[in-house]
């Protein structure tokens, strides 16, 4: 299996996933555009480990002709770490191939910066780095929809201790048993299932059923039915009608019923047309003032 990385050389990954005591002489790289002919016999000493690579890397001058081939070498070493790392984010709507390469990018960055004079264990530097880049992926190009940072990590962590407490309790966890393992609330675990939602979103063109009854999922939505609003209205205004006179109630329902103007229910009730618009004023008003009191 290989790892080809953009800028970099493809280089052959290791059979085993922890570190390695030496390195693979079966593994060959190019030095004749980077590197002399030979390397300094202390970098290619058959006990000479993986990290001791990024020691005696460190140790070189910026520019040296031997640094480009330690670095391949390191990360040739280390390159199942970040092999078994993407394989805990793999089954999630992924390519394998694709978690690959960015657990790779990620243990190459970690070895860019990695400063073993701080004495730090180089696993434990890059460890959290490769699991960023890998959880940066997952951020930038899975999610259909955009939620926030924290919504996105919350998820991943969810979703992690799904897994973990499905192999120690032998069932599946409740939000309780999730909130408890991650120390957090449960209002936050469902608000974190919530916006797993956006996660994979479903296009509207997907195809549902077979043969004749072939559609497209679009198709399968309900429409907003008008009348359930008007229903709603009818409601509220039932009692603060009855709250009018009867002429009012007639001026209204001949307004905004019957779609009469002014001047035609001026001539059904017997009255002017500038009186029709001053009782018009009062029972609307009547009317706002009794639903705002009520509702």
């Amino acid at each position: 299996m290989t790892a080809t990385l953009t800028g970099h050389r493809t280089v052959t990954e290791p059979t085993t996933v922890a570190e390695p005591n030496t390195v693979d002489r079966t593994m060959t790289v190019d030095r004749a555009a980077t590197t002399p002919a030979t390397l300094d016999r202390r970098t290619t000493a058959p006990e000479d480990s993986a990290t001791e690579l990024l020691a005696a890397m460190a140790a070189l001058p910026a520019g040296h002709p031997s640094r480009e081939a330690l670095r391949d070498r390191a990360i040739e070493a280390w390159l199942p770490l970040a092999q078994h790392l993407a394989q805990r984010y793999s089954g999630r709507g992924e390519p394998t191939d694709d978690l690959a390469q960015t657990a790779a990018v990620g243990l190459i960055k970690a070895i860019d910066k990695f400063d073993p004079a701080r004495g730090v264990d180089f696993a434990g530097y890059a460890i959290p780095t490769i699991i960023g880049e890998l959880k940066r992926h997952f951020r930038d190009r899975t999610w259909d929809i955009r939620v926030p940072r924290r919504l996105q990590e919350l998820r991943l962590s969810i979703s992690e201790a799904n897994s973990t407490l499905l192999q120690t309790l032998g069932r599946s966890p409740t939000v309780a048993d999730i909130a408890a393992h991650l120390r957090i609330t449960e209002e936050e675990v469902l608000e974190g299932l919530e916006g797993a939602r956006a996660y994979n979103a479903v296009s509207l063109s997907t195809p549902t059923g077979d043969g004749e009854r072939a559609t497209e999922l679009a198709d399968m939505l309900g429409a907003e039915d008008r009348e359930y609003e008007l229903a709603e209205l009818r409601v509220a205004l039932g009692p603060a009608l009855a709250t009018l006179d009867e002429r009012e109630q007639r001026i209204l329902t001949l307004r905004f019923y019957g779609n009469l103007t002014q001047s035609q229910i001026a001539d059904q009730i017997g009255v002017s047309q500038m009186h029709v618009s001053r009782l018009l004023a009062r029972a609307l008003t009547k009317l706002r003032g009794q639903l705002q009191s009520t509702y």
